[in-house]
């Protein structure tokens, strides 16, 4: 697909080097990771993707460190007097 040549040829101009073969299954990655980070719901997900166990969507699913750490932000136990030292250990100031 277009997609396809274009990432390839974005590819081809940096150093990464991928194994062969492993240029949509990092789109995939991709697609899942962002897909989530953006609100998306992991049952979509899995529908997308085609995968009949949960549990290869959640590996697909995999989230960056930055979006993790903004997620912590919203556990109602961070605020609360016991939590301080749970949102400490993961980096939030209480």
């Amino acid at each position: 697909t277009d997609c396809y040549f274009q990432f390839l040829s974005v590819m081809e101009k940096t150093s990464i080097v991928l194994p062969r073969g492993q240029l949509t299954h990092v789109l995939r990655h991709t697609f899942a990771a962002h897909f989530m980070m953006s609100g998306g719901n992991i049952l979509a997900l899995q529908k997308i993707l085609g995968h009949h166990d949960i549990k290869m969507t959640m590996r697909y699913a995999h989230l960056a460190p930055d979006h993790l750490e903004t997620a912590l932000r919203f556990n109602p136990l961070a605020t609360l007097p016991s939590g301080d030292k749970v949102a400490t250990a993961v980096g939030i100031t209480p």
